[in-house]
């Protein structure tokens, strides 16, 4: 059986590890953005949350910093659930459970 967890803060955005990342290389946005191949406002909405990380950019961001598409995935999808799940809880609780 697997344990759920209630995660009680809001799970990092891929930006704020993105931007931590790019500063301890000494990358400005600027730069990141052309080692990337993206346009600069793709990489500051990314870093600022304005926008959430697509699989062509976590491909991107894995293989320039060498820890692969995987973690970039997940941290987008842990964030986007747990404010999913923020906005419509109320209406979760109201759904009826069926046995599959």
């Amino acid at each position: 059986m697997v344990q759920k967890i209630k995660v009680v803060r809001e799970p990092t955005h891929p930006g704020e590890l993105l931007q931590d990342i790019a500063e301890s290389a000494g990358l400005s946005v600027t730069e990141l953005a052309s080692r990337l191949g993206v346009s600069r406002q793709t990489v500051s909405k990314i870093v600022n949350k304005k926008s959430g990380v697509s699989a062509e950019f976590a491909l991107r961001t894995g293989t320039l910093f060498g820890n692969g598409a995987d973690l970039w995935l997940r941290m987008q999808q842990k964030y986007d659930l747990w404010q999913a799940r923020q906005k419509i809880e109320s209406e979760l609780n109201e759904i009826e459970k069926v046995a599959a």
